[in-house]
C-alpha cells in the first residue's frame, strides 16, 4: 500500500532532558514497515546521534497497533526486483535493527495492540519493553514463505533459542503475559497506565550515569553474542534476501493476497 499523502513514516523529537521519542507513523497499515519506514528509522538514528545530550530513546507506534511486521504488498514488489536490490533492502532492514540494538543509550519500547514479524525484532533489540495488557505478539515470517534470520540474533538474546524455535516455527500468537514470561517484555500494564509506567522507568534511567550505562550495555551485548561478525552478518542478509525471491515466498504472499491457505498446507 502506498503512503498517505504528506505522511512521514517515522517521527522523532527530543526533550530538554535528552529523552528522544521515535514514533512509527503508518497507522493506516498498522505501522507495517516498508522502504520509507526503514529509511525513516535510519534518518531518525542519524539525527538523534548528533545530539550530544541524548540520554534515552523511547520507541512507540502511532494508532491502535505498535508494528504489524512487513507491508506484504511492498515485499511482493521488492521480490520482483533484482537480486542486488533485494540484498540492499535486506541489508537496510537488518542494519536498522542492528543500529537500534547497538545505540549507546538505553532504549525503551512501548507496545500496544499488535507486534508481529519485524516488530518482534524491534522490541527484542530494545533494552526495556513495556506492553499493554491487550498486546499480541507473533514471529510470522514462515507463514508467508519468508524467514526471520536477520532478527534471530536479537530474538535469541531476548527470549532464548528454545522459545525462538517454538514461536518462529509455529507463528502462533501470544499475549503480553506470555511475552513477559519468556522475556520479550519486561512490564505489563493497562493502556491507561502506559505513559505513567514508562515515566517511572525513564526517571530511573536518567538517574544513572550515561557513560556507565553505555559501557554496561556494550558489555552485555558482547557477552550475549550480539556483536555478530561482518561475514556472518552478510550471510544473514543474503539469505534473507534470497528467501524473499523464492517460489515458496511467492506462494506464501499470493496466499495472503488471495486470502487462502498456502499450497503446502495438506488438504
Amino acid at each position: 500500500m502506498s503512503a498517505v499523502a504528506g505522511e512521514k513514516p517515522v517521527l522523532w523529537s527530543i526533550d530538554a532532558r535528552g529523552v528522544a521519542t521515535v514514533v512509527l507513523n503508518r497507522p493506516h497499515v498498522n505501522n507495517a514497515y516498508d522502504g520509507a519506514m526503514i529509511d525513516g528509522l535510519h534518518a531518525a538514528m542519524d539525527a538523534l546521534g548528533q545530539h550530544d545530550k541524548l540520554r534515552l530513546v523511547v520507541l512507540r507506534g502511532n494508532g491502535k497497533h505498535f508494528q504489524a511486521g512487513a507491508d506484504l504488498a511492498w515485499i511482493r514488489a521488492v521480490a520482483a526486483q533484482s537480486e542486488d536490490e533485494n540484498v540492499r533492502v535486506s541489508r537496510a532492514t537488518a542494519e536498522a535493527i542492528r543500529r537500534l540494538d547497538a545505540v549507546p543509550v538505553p532504549t525503551l519500547a512501548l507496545v500496544q495492540g499488535g507486534c508481529f514479524g519485524g516488530g518482534t525484532g524491534i522490541v527484542a533489540a530494545c533494552d526495556l519493553v513495556i506492553a499493554t495488557e491487550d498486546a499480541q505478539f507473533s514471529i510470522t515470517e514462515t507463514r508467508w514463505g519468508l524467514m526471520a534470520g536477520i532478527i534471530v540474533p536479537q530474538l535469541n538474546a531476548a527470549i532464548g533459542v528454545r522459545q525462538v524455535r517454538r514461536y518462529a516455527l509455529t507463528c502462533e500468537r501470544f499475549g503480553a503475559a506470555e511475552a513477559r514470561r519468556i522475556g520479550l517484555v519486561h512490564e505489563v500494564c493497562t493502556a491507561a497506565d502506559l505513559d505513567k509506567t514508562a515515566e517511572a522507568f525513564i526517571d530511573m534511567l536518567l538517574m544513572n550515569a550515561a557513560d556507565a550505562n553505555a559501557q554496561t550495555k556494550a558489555v552485555a551485548r558482547a557477552y550475549a553474542g550480539l556483536d555478530v561478525g561482518d561475514v556472518a552478518y552478510d550471510g544473514l542478509v543474503r539469505q534473507h534476501a534470497a528467501k524473499r525471491r523464492s517460489p515458496e515466498a511467492t506462494e506464501g504472499l499470493d496466499s495472503f493476497r488471495q486470502k487462502r491457505k498456502p499450497s503446502w498446507y495438506p488438504g
